[in-house]
């Protein structure tokens, strides 16, 4: 191919340089993938240049569409597109730093870096999940603020994937519910060009996709050509007319095209070399000897989305202003709930239990959650089938799929599509959403939960049936490593509350700080705290508090959730052999580290003996006890039989508390 870029047509000649853009992108790094850029960018150009609702110069704005590049090893495609289209903080400087220290541009997406990046990708198959959580916020809210003359809310969702992508199982479970859940505004592009990383896919992906997405009740469709604008741009139109499906439109694509590796999956994850880069600009009549080179005609048109999208916005901003003279409440919860913040005097909604009876705390969150549904309206979610046990329900609104303007989402079992919708959910703002199930089977949720974590996502996960004690179901539903799991992930917020009113403090703070979060409940009703005589909100507050103290002690019994009371147990029978005991409840490790080198020796003085009882595995637990220090834990798995005869076997009794912490007391001296 000979020609300059000066006789292709404007289209071409811009999707070229987008092209070239990426991979002098990942040629600078020496370090990428520019296999997908070079196929996809005549869909990125069509996208941003054309048919979606963005505007650059305010990313945030409430009613863009969204776009997730689930195959996020595609970066150097977004971060191109970013930069030609107009986002200001996307400059050229930025795709020379790729892959860099302290860049905008990591290896994979990851917002918060750099605007335009909707929600952090890489781990295929979960921006799949996350877009079907941003068309379910689309959908809910739509169904909620929308009035007669006045959507407030109607954009789509947009998702490009790959092989990759489809291959994992979360993408079945997220196709399914979608599906299920008639998500019309979710239209995911599918970059089907044959290649995976170790080869064609017909080594190991063969079955037939459309039928596959038909059978989710999905509307598909096919384009031939993966460089044929028309036929991309009928398909998208025809998928945005479909409103009672979500859409996927197969894209046949060639990898690396362009390239001397063109078709080969030696061009999927690895800078091209100089002189395949030379060789493809050759083929797109490029200067072979100008890296990040921008024909200005390229650019001008590129960046017409800026023009178009402050007049995008500008249309909606007046349609809101007329909304809000007729809707002035629902306009303000609006307003507040894009920006994640809480109506004025929300907590005094929350109640605080009486000592009379004994409740789990998985009864009393539900509790909580219904006596703050009113006052906390963006509080959204469900469970993975487990609605009845987890009681994660509101008690006054519809389900979901029968009504959008519902707030219970039935998500069925599929633990790991749940925690990437609610991720999805959180980053299209608007909604604080929950996802629950047992704490054992955090083990399906944990990719999402991570990426939670990193995103800085307001997601919140609700774990009950939190340890041996939910007893019968035996060692396959009781979980025992999975706290520290858990708390090993950087920037997740731990909350296991003892009781009833430190299960309200923990609700509070889930809603006050921003950042995923998890709790684990209880199956079994516990003792309640007296609200009068401590301040537990003030307590948990500081991850941990002095719960019951006494002069001098000579051991401190740190306790987490309803381990906490038979250390107060203990501590009674310390007492009638002269042993003076403090106990700590401490349901949040994260919050705790946060505190001042002062207040932590106020509640763990250095010195004195320390004891934890947590009924999971001990390790990490010598940070707080020191060397010294005991923990009684479980280094084994659980067993079949009722809760209380499985604590008592294993070592959660008060007698053996108090012995151990005997044996941390004499050790001392």
């Amino acid at each position: 191919m000979t020609t300059s870029p000066a006789t292709l047509s404007l289209d071409q000649l811009s999707i070229d340089t987008l092209r070239l853009l990426a991979v002098d992108t990942v040629q600078k790094a020496n370090s990428g993938h520019p296999g997908a850029p070079l196929g996809c960018a005549p869909i990125a150009y069509l996208l941003y240049h054309k048919l979606m609702k963005h505007n650059p110069t305010h990313w945030k704005w409430s009613d863009r569409d969204r776009f997730v590049l689930s195959n996020g090893h595609a970066s150097a495609l977004l971060y191109s597109t970013l930069f030609l289209t107009g986002y200001p903080d996307m400059t050229l400087d930025q795709l020379k730093s790729f892959r860099q220290w302290h860049s905008k541009t990591p290896g994979h997406p990851e917002s918060g870096e750099a605007t335009g990046v909707e929600v952090t990708t890489g781990p295929l198959g979960q921006g799949f999940g996350m877009a079907v959580g941003m068309a379910i916020a689309e959908k809910h809210m739509a169904a909620v603020y929308n009035k007669p003359g006045f959507n407030i809310v109607d954009h789509h969702t947009y998702v490009l994937c790959g092989d990759g992508d489809l291959m994992e199982g979360i993408s079945h479970e997220a196709a399914s519910l979608a599906g299920t859940l008639q998500l019309g505004k979710l239209i995911v592009l599918y970059d089907d060009n044959l290649i995976s990383l170790d080869g064609p896919t017909e080594w190991s992906y063969t079955e037939d996709v459309l039928k596959r997405f038909d059978a989710y009740h999905w509307h598909t469709s096919r384009v031939a050509d993966g460089n044929d604008l028309a036929g991309i741009e009928k398909a998208i139109e025809e998928a945005k007319a479909v409103t009672d499906k979500p859409s996927l439109i197969a894209v046949r694509t060639i990898i690396g095209y362009g390239s001397p590796k063109a078709g080969t999956n030696a061009v999927h994850g690895e800078a091209l070399g100089a002189a395949n880069v030379a060789a493809t600009k050759k083929f797109f009549g490029f200067p072979e000897d100008q890296s990040f080179y921008v024909p200005d005609e390229a650019l001008k048109n590129w960046r017409q989305a800026v023009d178009r999208g402050k007049q995008a916005e500008a249309d909606w901003n007046k349609l809101f202003d007329a909304y809000a003279k007729e809707n002035p409440e629902l306009a303000e919860q609006f307003k507040r709930s894009v920006v994640n913040k809480r109506k004025a005097g929300w907590e005094k909604a929350l109640p605080t239990f009486g000592t009379e009876k004994k409740i789990a705390t998985r009864n009393a969150g539900n509790q909580v959650m219904n006596a703050i549904a009113n006052e906390v309206p963006e509080l959204f979610g469900g469970a993975a089938d487990l609605t009845a046990s987890t009681k994660t329900i509101f008690k006054n609104s519809p389900h979901f799929a029968a009504d959008p303007a519902g707030r219970n989402v039935f998500f069925g079992v599929r633990e790991f599509g749940m925690c990437a919708a609610v991720n999805g959910m959180a980053a299209h703002e608007g909604l604080v959403p929950y996802g629950s199930t047992f704490f054992c089977f955090s083990d399906y949720c944990k990719p999402a939960i991570r990426l939670a974590a990193l995103s800085r996502a307001h997601s919140i996960f609700v774990f009950t049936h939190d340890s041996i004690a939910l007893g019968e179901d035996g060692p396959t539903h009781q979980p025992i490593e999975h706290l520290m799991m858990l708390r090993a992930v950087p920037d997740l917020t731990d909350y296991r509350p003892a009781d009833a009113n430190e299960t309200a403090a923990c609700w509070r703070l889930v809603l006050e700080r921003n950042g995923a979060a998890f709790m684990a409940l209880s199956r079994q009703d516990l003792p309640v705290i007296d609200a009068a005589k401590v301040d537990v909100y003030g307590g948990v507050s500081k991850g941990a508090y002095v719960l019951e103290d006494a002069a001098n002690p000579q051991v401190i019994l740190i306790g987490t959730g309803a381990e906490v009371w038979p250390c107060v147990e203990a501590k009674k029978l310390l007492e009638q052999e002269g042993i003076a005991a403090r106990v700590v409840s401490m349901p949040s490790w994260e919050i705790y580290d946060e505190q001042s080198a002062e207040y932590k020796s106020s509640v763990l003085t250095r010195g004195v003996p320390k004891l934890a009882v947590e009924a999971g595995s001990p390790l990490g637990w010598w940070k707080y006890v020191g060397e010294t220090g005991g923990v009684v834990g479980l280094d084994r798995f659980g067993a079949s039989a009722p809760g209380p005869i499985a604590l008592e076997k294993l070592g959660f009794s008060a007698a053996n508390v108090a012995e151990q912490a005997k044996k941390v007391v004499k050790g001392r001296g």
